[in-house]
């Protein structure tokens, strides 16, 4: 079997696997307005300003990322290319950028991690920090699924976002209701337990690939037939998650799955989900987070008053691709600058672990 995937067809990165649309640009800036119009709005409730993504943070751990010998298909880039051991903080959160969303309401979750002492050609914006951003969500495919779906869905959102079947009556007026409506009925359970999924395509080094972080733990496996109910209150999905810190360990594999045909796994369109069964996933790393205290009030403070994690802070092998990337490049840096200007807060860009409390 791993001869087998040794020698499949991979698709050969080159700049071609990129196909910018007319008009991304002015998409793209639309798009960063209509976040930070979303901010705003949060900023009126609260007083205080988030991400216009993935704005409710359930939990902050830190651990190791375990990257062991790898075959030659897989050793690409200075992550993977010899065996080593990286220290990795990361974040649990809900994906919309309402902090105050309702656990029991099914919403797609997050998973972002920072992997620190990572050394080679860096993207400009993160040309002096030494980390590998890598940021998930759980589900495989992402409605935001182009720049021009962003810019219409953002507008649908702000627009209807309290009124569900106005909403509704809206998104099923278009030819991809089914995704649009899918965040809605996500699997409900401990974030411990759930797949993370990079939606997007990334180079990785010679290569292209998509993601994802799996449990690893008869643990957490075990968790995920637990869902959230009505009696368990609006916090659950912390508390559930502070008591699963207590006293286990987490452990997740980091696969990829590698591209060999770009008209059935597209790069620039990130709502179609590339077909596991045709194309594996493969491990090239283990993560592993030891018992601790997952919601730490200084922690939680400094990563979303200082910092963000950003899939161009990282290394040129594993350059972000298509469309939703060249979208994140402009908005995650304009979301974080009103962040830090409405907050009164500087952004700092961890080099260390340690600097994170």
């Amino acid at each position: 079997m791993a001869t087998d995937l040794a020698n499949r067809p991979y698709i050969n990165y080159t700049p071609d696997v990129e196909q910018k649309p007319p008009n991304e640009d002015e998409d793209i800036q639309a798009c960063a307005d209509l976040i930070n119009t979303i901010q705003k709005a949060q900023f009126n409730m609260h007083r205080h300003c988030y991400s216009g993504t993935h704005a409710r943070t359930q939990g902050l751990v830190k651990g190791r990322f375990i990257v062991d010998k790898l075959p030659p298909h897989l050793a690409q880039g200075p992550l993977f290319d010899h065996p080593a051991e990286y220290a990795v903080a990361a974040r649990y959160s809900t994906e919309p950028g309402d902090p105050g969303l309702d656990d029991r309401i099914p919403q797609p979750r997050g998973f972002a991690m920072k992997v620190f002492n990572v050394y080679g050609e860096m993207y400009e914006a993160g040309r002096n920090i030494p980390t590998q951003d890598i940021e998930f969500n759980s589900t495989p495919a992402l409605d935001l699924a182009d720049a021009k779906t962003t810019k219409e869905i953002l507008e649908l959102r702000i627009k209807y976002g309290r009124n569900q079947a106005e909403l509704y009556k809206h998104l099923e007026a278009r030819k991809d209701t089914d995704l649009q409506k899918a965040r809605d009925k996500v699997h409900n359970s401990h974030l411990e337990s759930i797949n993370q999924y990079s939606q997007t395509a990334y180079r990785f080094g010679d290569y292209v690939m998509k993601y994802r972080l799996i449990p690893d733990s008869e643990t957490q496996k075990k968790m995920y037939e637990e869902l959230v109910q009505p009696a368990h209150g609006s916090d659950i999905l912390h508390r559930w998650l502070q008591e699963f810190y207590t006293k286990n360990t987490a452990r997740y594999l980091f696969q990829v799955q590698l591209l060999e045909n770009q008209e059935d796994q597209p790069v620039e369109y990130a709502g179609k989900v590339w077909d596991p069964e045709k194309y594996p996933f493969q491990t090239v790393a283990r993560v592993e987070f030891p018992p601790q205290d997952s919601f730490d009030y200084e922690r939680k403070a400094f990563w979303e008053d200082h910092l963000r994690v950003d899939p161009f802070h990282g290394l040129v092998a594993y350059a972000p691709l298509g469309s939703p990337n060249r979208l994140r490049k402009v908005v995650y840096p304009a979301s974080s600058a009103l962040r830090r200007k409405m907050n009164g807060r500087k952004e700092i860009n961890a080099k260390n672990i340690d600097e994170i409390p």
